[in-house]
Protein backbone atom coordinates (compact mmCIF):
# COMPACT_ATOMS: atom_id res chain seq x y z
CA UNK A 1 0.00 0.00 0.00
CA UNK A 2 1.63 3.51 -0.93
CA UNK A 3 1.64 6.05 1.80
CA UNK A 4 0.47 9.60 1.13
CA UNK A 5 1.31 11.70 3.60
CA UNK A 6 0.29 15.25 2.83
CA UNK A 7 -3.00 14.41 1.65
CA UNK A 8 -4.52 18.20 2.42
CA UNK A 9 -2.15 19.24 -0.14
CA UNK A 10 -3.14 16.31 -3.62
CA UNK A 11 -5.71 18.71 -4.94
CA UNK A 12 -8.82 17.25 -7.18
CA UNK A 13 -8.41 19.07 -10.58
CA UNK A 14 -11.51 20.22 -10.29
CA UNK A 15 -10.83 22.20 -7.49
CA UNK A 16 -7.51 23.23 -9.05
CA UNK A 17 -9.94 24.64 -11.94
CA UNK A 18 -12.02 26.66 -9.29
CA UNK A 19 -8.65 28.52 -7.93
CA UNK A 20 -7.74 29.12 -11.81
CA UNK A 21 -11.47 30.59 -12.93
CA UNK A 22 -11.86 33.01 -9.75
CA UNK A 23 -8.15 33.96 -10.04
CA UNK A 24 -8.29 34.28 -13.90
CA UNK A 25 -11.26 36.53 -13.75
CA UNK A 26 -10.30 38.65 -10.77
CA UNK A 27 -6.77 39.04 -13.07
CA UNK A 28 -8.60 40.19 -16.23
CA UNK A 29 -10.50 42.61 -14.25
CA UNK A 30 -7.45 44.31 -12.55
CA UNK A 31 -5.01 44.59 -15.06
CA UNK A 32 -7.22 44.42 -18.60
CA UNK A 33 -10.29 46.65 -18.03
CA UNK A 34 -10.67 50.09 -16.84
CA UNK A 35 -12.87 51.36 -14.08
CA UNK A 36 -15.28 52.09 -16.60
CA UNK A 37 -15.73 48.58 -18.34
CA UNK A 38 -15.12 46.99 -15.26
CA UNK A 39 -18.39 48.54 -13.73
CA UNK A 40 -19.75 47.43 -17.22
CA UNK A 41 -18.75 44.07 -16.56
CA UNK A 42 -20.26 43.92 -13.18
CA UNK A 43 -23.51 44.90 -14.15
CA UNK A 44 -23.46 42.41 -16.73
CA UNK A 45 -22.04 39.27 -14.34
CA UNK A 46 -22.62 40.46 -11.02
CA UNK A 47 -25.98 39.60 -8.97
CA UNK A 48 -28.08 42.44 -8.41
CA UNK A 49 -31.35 42.17 -6.82
CA UNK A 50 -33.20 45.15 -8.91
CA UNK A 51 -32.83 43.10 -12.13
CA UNK A 52 -36.09 41.80 -11.16
CA UNK A 53 -37.97 44.17 -9.72
CA UNK A 54 -40.68 45.66 -13.05
CA UNK A 55 -40.58 48.84 -10.67
CA UNK A 56 -36.90 49.78 -11.08
CA UNK A 57 -36.22 48.45 -14.55
CA UNK A 58 -36.59 50.72 -17.21
CA UNK A 59 -36.03 50.01 -20.68
CA UNK A 60 -33.52 46.82 -20.15
CA UNK A 61 -31.32 49.51 -17.83
CA UNK A 62 -29.18 46.89 -17.07
CA UNK A 63 -26.99 45.10 -19.48
CA UNK A 64 -26.98 41.48 -20.97
CA UNK A 65 -30.76 41.37 -20.91
CA UNK A 66 -32.76 38.04 -20.26
CA UNK A 67 -29.93 36.01 -20.75
CA UNK A 68 -28.05 37.77 -17.94
CA UNK A 69 -31.27 37.51 -15.41
CA UNK A 70 -30.43 33.95 -15.77
CA UNK A 71 -26.73 33.91 -15.55
CA UNK A 72 -26.07 36.03 -12.96
CA UNK A 73 -27.35 33.60 -10.44
CA UNK A 74 -24.47 31.68 -11.31
CA UNK A 75 -21.33 34.22 -12.27
CA UNK A 76 -21.74 36.62 -9.80
CA UNK A 77 -19.73 33.95 -7.93
CA UNK A 78 -17.07 34.61 -10.19
CA UNK A 79 -16.17 37.83 -9.38
CA UNK A 80 -14.08 39.33 -6.35
CA UNK A 81 -13.87 42.66 -4.72
CA UNK A 82 -9.83 42.69 -3.98
CA UNK A 83 -7.29 40.20 -2.92
CA UNK A 84 -8.67 39.97 0.46
CA UNK A 85 -12.20 38.77 -0.59
CA UNK A 86 -11.02 36.27 -3.09
CA UNK A 87 -8.15 35.31 -0.53
CA UNK A 88 -10.06 34.16 2.41
CA UNK A 89 -12.80 32.48 -0.39
CA UNK A 90 -9.75 30.44 -1.36
CA UNK A 91 -8.53 29.40 2.03
CA UNK A 92 -11.89 28.17 2.57
CA UNK A 93 -12.79 26.45 -0.85
CA UNK A 94 -9.38 24.17 -0.35
CA UNK A 95 -10.20 22.33 2.10
CA UNK A 96 -14.20 21.93 1.77
CA UNK A 97 -13.95 21.52 -1.64
CA UNK A 98 -11.41 18.76 -2.12
CA UNK A 99 -13.39 17.00 0.34
CA UNK A 100 -16.25 17.54 -1.61
CA UNK A 101 -14.86 16.79 -5.47
CA UNK A 102 -13.32 13.96 -3.92
CA UNK A 103 -16.34 12.36 -2.96
CA UNK A 104 -18.22 13.43 -6.01
CA UNK A 105 -15.97 13.05 -8.70
CA UNK A 106 -15.99 16.12 -10.94
CA UNK A 107 -18.94 16.36 -12.99
CA UNK A 108 -21.28 16.36 -9.54
CA UNK A 109 -18.87 18.89 -8.03
CA UNK A 110 -19.62 21.41 -10.54
CA UNK A 111 -23.25 20.80 -10.76
CA UNK A 112 -23.50 21.15 -6.97
CA UNK A 113 -21.29 24.56 -6.97
CA UNK A 114 -23.96 26.10 -9.69
CA UNK A 115 -26.98 24.95 -7.92
CA UNK A 116 -25.67 26.12 -4.51
CA UNK A 117 -24.53 29.74 -5.48
CA UNK A 118 -27.89 30.06 -7.05
CA UNK A 119 -29.41 29.21 -3.76
CA UNK A 120 -27.31 31.96 -2.50
CA UNK A 121 -28.29 34.42 -5.12
CA UNK A 122 -31.99 33.42 -4.19
CA UNK A 123 -31.87 34.13 -0.50
CA UNK A 124 -30.10 36.77 -1.01
CA UNK A 125 -32.66 38.05 -3.54
CA UNK A 126 -35.66 37.48 -1.43
CA UNK A 127 -33.88 39.13 1.73
CA UNK A 128 -32.66 42.51 -0.60
CA UNK A 129 -35.94 42.91 -3.32
CA UNK A 130 -34.91 45.37 -5.21
CA UNK A 131 -31.38 46.29 -4.17
CA UNK A 132 -29.48 48.38 -6.66
CA UNK A 133 -26.11 46.70 -4.95
CA UNK A 134 -23.98 44.44 -6.48
CA UNK A 135 -23.27 40.93 -4.83
CA UNK A 136 -20.19 39.09 -5.90
CA UNK A 137 -18.15 36.17 -4.31
CA UNK A 138 -18.25 32.76 -3.93
CA UNK A 139 -19.15 32.68 -0.25
CA UNK A 140 -22.29 31.39 -1.50
CA UNK A 141 -21.12 28.21 -3.09
CA UNK A 142 -18.46 27.69 -0.41
CA UNK A 143 -20.50 27.32 2.50
CA UNK A 144 -22.94 24.79 0.22
CA UNK A 145 -19.62 22.83 -0.08
CA UNK A 146 -18.71 23.38 3.54
CA UNK A 147 -22.33 21.83 4.59
CA UNK A 148 -22.06 19.23 2.41
CA UNK A 149 -18.74 18.41 3.63
CA UNK A 150 -20.00 18.23 6.83
CA UNK A 151 -22.36 14.84 6.62
CA UNK A 152 -19.31 13.10 6.13
CA UNK A 153 -16.47 14.19 6.98
CA UNK A 154 -16.69 13.70 10.89
CA UNK A 155 -17.38 9.89 10.34
CA UNK A 156 -15.71 6.73 11.41
CA UNK A 157 -12.67 6.82 8.85
CA UNK A 158 -13.60 9.69 7.14
CA UNK A 159 -11.22 12.48 5.43
CA UNK A 160 -10.15 14.07 9.07
CA UNK A 161 -8.79 10.74 9.64
CA UNK A 162 -7.13 11.27 6.58
CA UNK A 163 -5.58 14.41 7.73
CA UNK A 164 -4.57 13.47 11.06
CA UNK A 165 -2.61 10.28 9.18
CA UNK A 166 -5.21 7.74 10.21
CA UNK A 167 -7.15 6.63 7.85
CA UNK A 168 -6.69 5.50 3.77
CA UNK A 169 -7.09 8.35 1.05
CA UNK A 170 -8.53 6.57 -1.07
CA UNK A 171 -11.59 5.24 1.21
CA UNK A 172 -11.87 7.95 3.49
CA UNK A 173 -13.96 10.21 0.97
CA UNK A 174 -16.54 7.23 0.23
CA UNK A 175 -18.07 6.52 3.62
CA UNK A 176 -21.42 6.45 4.07
CA UNK A 177 -22.45 9.76 5.04
CA UNK A 178 -24.92 10.42 8.21
CA UNK A 179 -28.62 10.97 8.11
CA UNK A 180 -29.68 14.51 8.59
CA UNK A 181 -30.75 13.52 11.62
CA UNK A 182 -27.65 12.19 12.63
CA UNK A 183 -25.65 14.80 11.76
CA UNK A 184 -28.09 17.41 13.77
CA UNK A 185 -27.35 15.69 16.81
CA UNK A 186 -23.29 15.41 16.48
CA UNK A 187 -22.02 18.11 18.84
CA UNK A 188 -18.94 18.98 16.46
CA UNK A 189 -21.78 19.51 13.42
CA UNK A 190 -23.48 22.23 16.28
CA UNK A 191 -19.99 23.43 17.49
CA UNK A 192 -18.93 24.06 13.88
CA UNK A 193 -22.60 25.41 12.75
CA UNK A 194 -22.67 27.66 15.75
CA UNK A 195 -19.20 29.53 15.31
CA UNK A 196 -20.27 30.01 12.07
CA UNK A 197 -23.06 31.28 12.25
CA UNK A 198 -22.13 33.71 15.53
CA UNK A 199 -19.32 34.82 12.44
CA UNK A 200 -22.16 35.72 10.02
CA UNK A 201 -24.46 37.38 12.82
CA UNK A 202 -21.56 39.82 13.75
CA UNK A 203 -21.13 40.74 9.77
CA UNK A 204 -23.99 40.96 9.62
CA UNK A 205 -24.42 43.70 12.22
CA UNK A 206 -21.27 45.09 11.42
CA UNK A 207 -19.15 43.92 14.01
CA UNK A 208 -16.40 42.81 12.07
CA UNK A 209 -16.08 44.07 8.94
CA UNK A 210 -13.70 43.10 5.94
CA UNK A 211 -12.56 44.76 3.54
CA UNK A 212 -13.10 48.74 2.62
CA UNK A 213 -15.42 50.55 4.70
CA UNK A 214 -18.82 50.58 3.10
CA UNK A 215 -18.30 46.93 1.96
CA UNK A 216 -21.13 44.75 3.18
CA UNK A 217 -21.15 41.13 3.78
CA UNK A 218 -24.14 39.06 1.51
CA UNK A 219 -24.62 36.70 5.34
CA UNK A 220 -28.23 36.00 4.05
CA UNK A 221 -26.75 34.65 0.57
CA UNK A 222 -23.98 32.15 2.98
CA UNK A 223 -27.14 30.94 4.56
CA UNK A 224 -28.66 30.31 1.43
CA UNK A 225 -26.13 28.80 0.48
CA UNK A 226 -25.14 26.57 3.37
CA UNK A 227 -28.57 25.39 3.55
CA UNK A 228 -28.95 24.01 0.03
CA UNK A 229 -26.07 22.05 0.18
CA UNK A 230 -26.51 19.90 3.69
CA UNK A 231 -30.50 19.23 2.16
CA UNK A 232 -29.36 18.79 -1.32
CA UNK A 233 -26.27 16.53 -0.59
CA UNK A 234 -28.04 13.20 -0.73
CA UNK A 235 -29.57 13.97 -4.12
CA UNK A 236 -25.49 14.87 -5.71
CA UNK A 237 -23.69 12.27 -3.76
CA UNK A 238 -23.07 8.80 -5.60
CA UNK A 239 -21.91 7.24 -2.14
CA UNK A 240 -24.87 4.70 -0.46
CA UNK A 241 -26.05 6.02 3.33
CA UNK A 242 -26.08 4.27 6.19
CA UNK A 243 -29.29 2.66 7.90
CA UNK A 244 -30.58 4.63 10.44
CA UNK A 245 -29.34 1.76 12.67
CA UNK A 246 -25.82 2.38 11.74
CA UNK A 247 -26.23 6.01 12.23
CA UNK A 248 -24.19 7.41 14.33
CA UNK A 249 -24.85 11.07 16.36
Amino acid sequence: MSERSEPIFNVPAAVVATVVALVGVHAFRMLMLTDEQDMKFLLAFAFIPARYDMDLVVGGSFPGGFGADLWTFFTYAFLHADLLHIGLNLAWLLPFGTALARRFGTWRYVAFMLVVAAAGAFAHLISHPGAMVPMIGASAAISGAMAAALRFVFQRGGPLGVWRGEANNEDAYRVPAASLMATLRDPRFLAFLGVWLGLNALFGIGSISIGEPGQQIAWQAHIGGFLAGFFLFNAFDPVGRRGASDARA
